[in-house]
């Protein structure tokens, strides 16, 4: 993705989006299908006008054979796709829908590049269906648990915006939820 944004996701058989992952500029997506020619498996949907580069699964693969440290990133964004793909398989099997929105929104924080900064904005903040599609669950469960995390001051709607007051009592609570 050469500018804009996208998003990974997939829908049911009734039509429910299931959303995988946010793409930002510089991300690369498609190398599943390039790497064993199977079908892709998700669609990227643009959230914004974007601009994107192509490669041949062919092209691909001769690029990944010509630069080793090409080929080595790959690995690693693959690696690093697996334990974060594993991490959300846990917490669905594991974690009640408040403690999941809890911890889209610690995601959500890390990918906008808030590392330890309290507070935390997220700016624009994602729409509730959003999260709710991220999570598999509703807009309506979203919104309760966002109240409840203003009314005991961890987060805080400003406008368009979600600033996240405390993001040590937030991933605390995950931690929590987690047996951690």
């Amino acid at each position: 993705l050469i500018s804009g944004r996208a998003r990974a996701m997939i829908y049911s058989a009734g039509g429910r989006a299931v959303v995988f992952d946010g793409l930002d500029p510089g991300t690369v997506f498609g190398e599943l299908a390039a790497l064993d020619g199977a079908p892709r498996s998700a669609d990227i949907e643009a959230v914004e006008d974007s601009t994107v580069a192509t490669l041949s699964g062919a092209e691909f693969e001769r690029l990944l054979l010509a630069e080793p440290s090409i080929a080595v990133a790959m690995l690693r964004k693959l690696a690093a796709d697996v334990r974060r793909l594993s991490e959300r398989v846990h917490e669905f099997s594991t974690l009640v829908v408040q403690n999941r929105i809890q911890a889209e929104l610690l995601r959500l924080i890390r990918a906008s590049g808030h590392g330890g900064e309290h507070p935390a904005l997220l700016s624009p903040a994602p729409s509730l269906a959003d999260i709710a599609d991220r999570i598999s669950t509703r807009p309506e469960a979203v919104s309760r648990e966002i109240s409840r995390l203003t009314g005991i001051g961890i987060v805080l709607r400003e406008g368009g915006d979600l600033r996240v007051l405390d993001v040590e009592r937030l991933e605390e609570l995950v931690r929590e939820a987690k047996g951690e």
